[in-house]
């Protein structure tokens, strides 16, 4: 996603936007939080799956450039999206990376992230008249 996402024209677009962190703790990178937000919105995250897909997922806080010392919260991801709202630049985002794309002949679409995790196990503990058998080590009720 590095080299497909127009990361400088996006960050040009929301910046003026984006509080500078005067005052009170400092605000998280623009970049970063561009990036939770777009990562939330390819995988369908919400607000507190998204903060703990960062606690729990090295690749994503990498992707983010965020490390685990310094994770933003939901409400935080929160904010950010209503900022978008707020000065209504999502259509502009989506603007911008669409042309981007278009340009490439590429396009975006939404994925989902799945656990897959293999396990062995016998194929199955039923004999050939669909009684539990014998070497299955359970036993038949009755």
């Amino acid at each position: 996603m590095d080299q497909v996402v127009p990361w400088s024209g996006l960050i040009a677009l929301i910046e003026p936007h984006y509080p500078k962190g005067e005052g009170g703790r400092p605000a998280y990178p623009l970049a970063a939080m561009l990036r939770v937000h777009l990562m939330q919105n390819w995988f369908g995250y919400s607000d507190p799956a998204m903060e703990e897909a960062l606690y729990e997922t090295t690749l994503l806080r990498q992707f983010a450039g965020l490390g685990l010392e310094r994770i933003p919260d939901e409400t935080t991801i929160l904010n950010f999206r209503r900022l978008l709202e707020k000065h209504a630049l999502a259509a502009g985002m989506l603007e911008v990376i669409n042309s981007y794309l278009g340009e490439r002949g590429l396009s975006l679409r939404q994925g989902t992230i799945v656990d897959a995790t293999l396990i062995d196990a016998p194929s199955s503990t039923k004999n050939k008249g669909k009684r539990l058998a014998k070497s299955s080590g359970l036993n038949p009720p009755g």
